[in-house]
Formats: C-alpha cells, structure tokens, sequence
C-alpha cells in the first residue's frame, strides 16, 4: 500500500512569511504617510514665492534656502526669532514647571494617605475630560481680572498643571518607587521633602521626561490659548505668528516662503527634544503600559 506526502507541508511558514509582509507593509505605508508633509516641508522651504505657487514644490530645482533664511531673518527686524524665543519660553519653562508639579502631587498621591484622597484624585480626572477649549474664555476673565491680559503669564500660568499629567505621575509613581526605600530614607532621618527630592525624584525620572515631552509638544503646539490672550506681536508664539503671516499671504505672495521655512524651522526643537530624551521617554512609556 503507498503512502503520499501531506499536501499541506510548509503552509505554516508560508502563512508566516505572508502575515510578517502584511504588516511590513502597513507599516511602510504608515511611515511614507506621517513622512510626506516633512518631505514637502523640506523641499517647499528651498522654493521661493514662485517655486511655490508653480506647484514644483517636490523638486530641489531654484534652490534658494539661504536666501529664504535671510529673508526671514530680517523681515519686521528679526520678529520671528522673537517668536521662537518666546515659543522656548512658553514650552520649555511651562513644560519643566508643570512635568514638576504634576510628579510631585503624583508623588504625594500614591505615596501618602489623607481623607478624601481618591475623591480629589477623581477631581483630577474629571480635569483630564474638560477641553482646552472650554476653559479659555473663563480664564481670559479671570486673566483681565488679574491684570495678566497680553503678557507672558497669561500664556505661562495656564499651562502650569496638567491633569493628565498628574494621572500619569502617580502611575509612574506606583511603578518605579518601592515603599521600602520611602521608609529606608525616613528610618535614617530624612524629612519628606529630603526623601521625595533625594529618593523618590530620581526614581521617576523615566516618568518626568515623559510628563515633560507630552507637555512640551502640546504647548509647542498650542493655538487657541495664545490667540485670546495675546494681541502684542512681540509676545507672540510661532504658531501664533505663522498663523499671522498665512492670513496675509492670500494678499501678499512673498509671506509663503517665510511660512515655509518658518514651518520648517519650528519642528526642530520637537525633533531634538524627542531624540536627546528618547532613551527616558521610552522606558517612562514602557513602565507605564505594564502598570
């Protein structure tokens, strides 16, 4: 009596191999698609007004990047680096500030008891359903009220306390600091504030420089809040003042290249950002996923 082969030998690889290129794939598509506005943004800022409205963005041809960069640099005595300075200011401070504060009350969250804990932590919560945008003409009021209307604070203070921030602390908290070391720290005599800055600080640190990053991208980004506080050009974020100069550029043609490559230098810090920190932000995301 003869035997035969299987006829379904190799169909396990062969289903692997098939599922392993499918997802190859949808990555690559998903790649080229979040990369193409950066292309067309590198290429656009080489273009002058011209170049631009010819509709040859993609191309290196007329290639005018240096003089797209002096034109921006002088335009309105320099305004734009005002802009980025101040966009520095807003993002890098209110960030530092905020990714601070949002630790420290994860911090005494998870760590301390006291009555009404979990209900003010659901306080905090209900925060983290509210938009942005609901809150900004309460707090235009409240900044008229306080005199802080068009100056620095009035885009500095809003921006200070982050409720999903404070959220994502106390995960980070109940993840990397063990209470054993709290107590070891108290039994040799350090007060809470020695322990939480020499202990428990620097344990989170993963859990900071993500609180920092998410935070700094989403006031990096910011639009509306500056937009109802601010009407001096001078106090002005990028976003803000490329936001400005496109609502002319419908008028005046030779605001696009400024536009542009204005665009294109705002992304910088973001990028800089993301890939000095990426090796803390990756562990902070990490632990927070197994949390």
């Amino acid at each position: 009596m003869s035997t035969t082969a299987p006829t379904g030998t190799g169909r396990p690889g062969q289903s692997r191999w098939l599922s392993k290129t499918a997802v190859n794939g949808a990555l690559l598509l998903a790649s080229l698609y979040m990369l193409f506005p950066l292309v067309w943004l590198v290429t656009a800022a080489t273009k002058d007004a011209g170049g631009l409205l010819g509709g040859d963005a993609f191309s290196f041809e007329g290639f005018d990047l240096g003089g797209n960069l002096s034109r921006l640099a002088d335009y309105g005595d320099g305004i734009y680096f005002r802009w980025y300075l101040n966009s520095l200011l807003y993002a890098g401070g209110g960030a530092l500030v905020c990714s601070f504060v949002c630790v420290a009350a994860g911090y005494a969250f998870e760590t301390y008891d006291f009555r009404g804990k979990e209900k003010l932590f659901g306080v905090v919560l209900m925060g983290v359903l509210v938009p942005g945008t609901a809150l900004a003409l309460p707090m235009y009021l409240l900044a008229t009220e306080t005199g802080l209307v068009n100056t620095y604070w009035a885009v500095l203070v809003p921006v200070l306390v982050n409720p999903f921030g404070v959220y994502l602390s106390r995960v980070f908290c109940a993840g990397y600091i063990p209470g054993e070391a709290l107590e070891a720290a108290r039994i040799d005599g350090a007060g809470e504030l020695r322990t939480f800055f020499s202990v428990g600080l620097p344990m989170v640190m993963p859990g900071l420089v993500t609180v920092f990053l998410f935070q700094f991208t989403a006031i990096w980004n910011n639009f509306f809040l500056p937009l109802v506080m601010l009407s001096d050009q001078r106090l002005f974020p990028l976003s803000l003042g490329l936001y400005a100069w496109n609502s002319n550029a419908h008028a005046e043609p030779g605001f696009y290249p400024l536009v542009v490559t204005g665009s294109l230098l705002a992304v910088v810090p973001l990028v800089v950002a993301f890939v000095s920190l990426q090796r803390h932000w990756k562990a902070g995301l990490t632990a927070g996923s197994v949390k």
